[in-house]
């Protein structure tokens, strides 16, 4: 048996839906805006994890999602994916929030290629069941969850099959009504999982069992709980069975600046009915057995920009960048005034709440009035970067507090970042660095540089630390991301070169 914490991945992974298949175990996470997207992950234990896939390169090449509008598709793309492998195919679909689309992607490997196709009709944070008899059907939605009965192929709801609400949380009751379905059938019967935020508590997994697909159903909530004193709840996610007949559920935890974090939680039935940890408490510590003891994972993080770790935030213009394993180049097309409006910013998550990213800057072909640099990117930011002010280099750090309310969701940011500290500098080439404390109530980042170019370059810290929070207008936890943006010209380059990722 494995033992080992029940924070399984310490990074931005939400909304997981997990299978396994013989010995292996595949668990899917939303990606939001970011390119490539909806990534899959692998495992033969439930706790150590690595990539599998993505799903696709680019979902639409809208104004949206390119960022050409210099709004972009934050807290939007898509959510919530559900994944499921029926008669030796892998299924994933889900919707994409600025679109209003639903999708579909077939594949045979879970490493694709993937087959793109549309889902007639709109289901909020959806899950599939493959029923015995043959029928498809999709539950979905939010305080009201509906059962649609789909056509065979899934193209969409089948003509004159069940399309009905079965399940309603109380309006009157809840902060967030029921939402984060998955569904499941298990001797017999028919389990619904869902997460909410009862008034009064926090994040809440409930499950409701029926006899019968289209009900009725009863259930309850059968977790609430905290992990590390965060006070946000461990829910939504699915229910997998390992080879020896345990259960098992990833639901994530929301974690602050560094996002939602996956959390593995023990589930047993008793008189034919799911508890989760000890009595509806996530444990700290989980065991399971290791299906390949001996298997080395890919780390989930890497220092190498070809490597899926990293991803474009909207999705790129090949012919402004140049993507090598050390070195990142790009050139810019527009006139913005941030770094939220910025095409072609190349990111990667944060892992555990201390680590730091270290890499080179050349800015030396950046013009009057751009910005380029190493950004701690989500609503609220800060960076350390080069800007070039009347033919001199000038080294910033800068930061942006949301102006407005930040439980809206999607970004309309037309504010210039504020500068907080600046000096001269003799040469536009230089190491920078960002230092993460990610704990409960410090969440910070500290940047600092280095003007020597060698390996033990001594870093000087520059600027304040600046405060982090997760805010629901880009819906993600903090990265590290690698920026260039003008602001008065377009054509300004600007390279990256030997990104390195510590954890501390």
């Amino acid at each position: 048996m494995k033992q080992a914490s029940s924070y399984i991945i310490p990074a931005d992974f939400p909304d997981p839906d997990i299978i396994r298949v013989d010995d292996t175990y595949y668990m899917v996470s939303t990606t939001m805006h970011f390119m490539p997207g909806c990534a899959i992950l692998r495992s033969y234990n439930l706790v150590d994890w690595e990539h599998a896939a993505y799903v696709y390169d680019e979902l639409e090449p809208t104004e949206k999602q390119t960022l050409s509008d210099n709004k972009g598709a934050y807290g939007k793309g898509m959510w919530a994916a559900c994944l499921r492998h029926h008669n030796g195919k892998f299924y994933i679909s889900f919707v994409a929030n600025d679109t209003h689309m639903t999708y579909l992607f077939t594949s045979d490997k879970i490493e694709g290629p993937w087959k793109r196709s549309e889902i007639n009709g709109f289901y909020h944070d959806m899950s599939l069941l493959f029923d015995d008899d043959g029928q498809i059907y999709c539950v979905s939605g939010n305080t009201n969850i509906t059962l649609t009965e789909m056509d065979k192929d899934l193209s969409g709801p089948k003509a004159g099959g069940i399309n009905k609400v079965i399940i309603q949380d109380n309006p009157e009751n809840v902060i967030l009504g029921y939402e984060g379905s998955h569904i499941y059938k298990i001797n017999g019967k028919y389990y619904i999982f869902f997460i909410h935020m009862p008034k009064g508590k926090m994040r809440t997994q409930a499950c409701y069992v029926s006899d019968k697909i289209d009900g009725p159903y009863t259930g309850k909530d059968v977790l609430c709980s905290d992990l590390a004193n965060w006070n946000s709840g461990t829910a939504q996610g699915g229910i997998v069975q390992a080879p020896d007949g345990s259960w098992y559920s990833i639901v994530f935890q929301d974690h602050g600046a560094l996002g939602r974090i996956p959390v593995l939680i023990p589930v047993k039935f008793e008189n034919d009915f799911p508890v989760f940890g000890e009595d509806g408490i996530a444990p700290e510590q989980v065991k399971i057995t290791d299906l390949h003891p001996d298997y080395k994972y890919t780390p989930l993080y890497s220092n190498d920009f070809t490597n899926p770790a990293w991803q474009w935030n909207h999705i790129p213009n090949k012919a402004l960048i140049k993507v090598e394993p050390t070195v990142f180049t790009v050139k810019t097309d527009k006139v913005c005034k941030n770094i939220v409006q910025a095409a072609n910013t190349l990111t990667q998550r944060t892992f555990t709440e201390h680590c730091a990213g270290t890499v080179e800057i050349d800015a030396s072909k950046i013009n009057e009035g751009d910005i380029a640099g190493l950004c701690a990117l989500e609503g609220e930011y800060g960076f350390i970067g080069i800007t070039k002010k009347g033919g001199k280099y000038k080294l910033i750090t800068a930061e942006h507090k949301i102006p407005y309310s930040p439980w809206s969701m999607g970004v309309l940011d037309d504010e210039k970042p504020v500068i907080t500290a600046e000096q001269g500098l003799s040469s536009p080439k230089l190491k920078l660095k960002a230092i993460f404390n990610l704990e409960h109530t410090k969440e910070n980042v500290q940047f600092a540089f280095a003007d020597n170019m060698a390996e033990t370059a001594d870093f000087k810290e520059f600027g304040a630390p600046v405060k982090l929070r997760y805010t629901l207008d880009q819906f993600v936890g903090v990265r590290f991301a690698l920026f260039c943006y003008s602001a008065e010209k377009a054509g300004g380059t600007a390279a990256f070169k030997d990104f390195k990722l510590d954890l501390l």
